[in-house]
């Protein structure tokens, strides 16, 4: 019976260390990509926005490995967003409403990055992941409702209103954001990974595109993002292995 225990105990501690030596991993990331940012809201035709006013932008980010599945993310996105109703002929009022804008974007925000497999060794082949946290964006709208066809709604005077309403409401210069998404990850060295990410951003105000009550107040606006990207790995390795028996 001792000899059958000490030989489970040998085994035990051989597959640990075969563990350990799998899942050592560098303790930091830092990354960069490019991808488009699409605005979605009252100036778009359906509730995914429209790749006809997609814009580009890059991102920069570093993240601390926490454990074998849990990272800490820090993550700069510099794009633009745009949105025009003139783009669109269905339904028809919106080339005769005219409203469009244009805004620049530079958001930050720290995120957990959660990957169930755990983090992708070279050799694999695809790691997925999901990312959530906050974010605080700097923008600066620039709104332009000087197209706006009256005679076409002559017969909507409370629209009319509405639109003096927005024109004089300061549109936001900081807006909080909860950024949400999910990614894959392939690892084509022990130091360097590929990954494509798409990342949805909720918030909390109307106003993205300057209008609200003129257009559609019920829904708050949003954007999305999807970018590829190369993310490099350094740092003293972690080591996440079998706890000591004594």
């Amino acid at each position: 019976m001792i000899r059958f225990i000490s030989k489970c105990i040998l085994v035990i501690f051989s597959m640990c260390s075969q563990l350990q030596a799998q899942i050592k991993q560098p303790k930091y990331e830092v990354g960069a990509g490019v991808g488009a940012f699409v605005y979605q809201g009252d100036l778009a035709p359906s509730r995914f926005g429209s790749w006809k006013t997609i814009r580009p932008g890059f991102v920069l980010h570093g993240s601390r490995l926490i454990n074998k599945t849990m990272a800490l993310r820090l993550q700069l996105s510099v794009a633009s967003l745009h949105g025009d109703d003139a783009k669109y002929n269905n339904p028809a009022y919106r080339q005769q409403r005219n409203f469009n804008f244009r805004t620049s974007l530079v958001e930050l925000s720290p995120q957990f990055v959660w990957s169930p497999l755990g983090w992708a060794d070279a050799g694999k082949q695809l790691s997925p992941y999901v990312v959530g946290g906050a974010a605080l964006s700097l923008v600066r709208i620039r709104r332009d409702a000087s197209a706006f066809n009256a005679a076409y709604f002559e017969a909507e005077p409370e629209l009319f209103s509405q639109l003096s309403t927005d024109l004089s409401t300061r549109t936001p210069r900081l807006m909080p954001a909860v950024p949400v998404g999910a990614g894959m990850r392939y690892s084509i060295s022990p130091t360097l990974v590929l990954n494509a990410e798409a990342s949805y951003r909720f918030l909390f105000t109307d106003y993205l595109d300057g209008f609200s009550r003129a257009a559609n107040p019920d829904r708050k606006d949003h954007y999305y993002s999807i970018t590829v990207g190369l993310i490099y790995r350094f740092g003293r390795k972690n080591s996440w292995d079998c706890p000591p028996v004594r």
